[in-house]
């Protein structure tokens, strides 16, 4: 009994603190779903037949897909050199790793909105460079918000990566060069096959992220590039329709549990935390 009891007095507080930060408000939301303004299916229904609605969950899909193709893209490379490169390379890596962790995504958004506006560096740069007659339109769109999000979420799939990395048997990179097998065979045919799991589940990690972004598609998206975040914003606090943005939110709650629920079950969660 003893044994049973001591996990559970640990464990317990943490889960009491889930439930009340979580579970609890997710509830509320749920209830708004079905009862405001009025009781039905109606938010549902309206969520699932308006145009806008529909338009903004494919913008929001397709962004979270370039993000997500980009960012793991990125992070294989920043990954490889942190685990396989020389100790100055190392360094360099986890510098560019962990300096992103210490500034907030809003310093970060406008960051890059000091660089890609019409007045910003990089126009400035390439109008005086005679590269460019009139600035290019690099934020208010959907690149500026590929950009952004893509920055900010490169270091959270770099550690599924590296950790695949480092879990390799090296005998096995040997045997394949003892065999005769070029270093770019190697690489595409043993190394990366080995290393899937990882970027899978860097690719989990950063696809279920840039679902819920909010910040950054607002600050660089302009308006333009409303995503499902921003859309449960303007539904609740300045449309208002409070019924139809929790509705909205457990769409997406759906959605999120159920990718994660195929793609956790096809990645083979023990290969991914080994």
């Amino acid at each position: 009994m003893r044994d049973i009891l001591k996990p559970a007095l640990l464990v317990g507080p943490l889960l009491l603190f889930l439930a009340a930060a979580y579970v609890v408000p997710f509830l509320g939301v749920l209830s708004w779903s079905f009862t405001l303004p009025e009781p039905g299916l109606h938010n549902y229904a309206n969520a699932l037949t308006d145009e806008l609605i529909l338009s903004v969950f494919l913008r929001t899909f397709r962004i979270c897909l370039f993000v997500t193709v980009f960012a793991v893209i990125a992070a294989y490379a920043i990954a490889l050199v942190w685990v396989r490169g020389t100790p100055a390379q190392r360094l360099a890596a986890e510098v560019c790793i962990l300096i992103p962790f210490w500034i907030s995504v809003l310093t970060r958004a406008f960051g890059w909105v000091a660089l890609l506006s019409n007045r910003g560096l990089i126009n400035t740069w390439l109008t005086q460079l005679g590269v460019i007659s009139e600035p290019l339109t690099l934020v208010r769109n959907e690149f500026g918000v590929i950009l952004g999000m893509t920055h900010f979420l490169v270091p959270f799939a770099v550690f599924p990566i590296a950790s695949a990395m480092r879990s390799l048997d090296e005998r096995v990179l040997l045997a394949a060069r003892g065999m005769g097998a070029s270093r770019a065979r190697t690489f595409w045919q043993v190394f990366l096959p080995m290393t899937a799991p990882g970027v899978l589940g860097a690719a989990i990690i950063v696809f279920v992220f840039s679902l819920g972004f909010f910040i950054t598609p607002a600050i660089l998206g302009g308006g333009r590039s409303v995503m499902a975040a921003e859309l449960i914003y303007l539904r609740i606090f300045q449309s208002p329709n409070w019924g139809l943005g929790a509705a909205i939110s457990v769409l997406m709650m759906v959605v999120v549990g159920l990718l994660l629920g195929l793609l956790m079950r096809y990645a083979r969660p023990k290969s991914m935390l080994s």
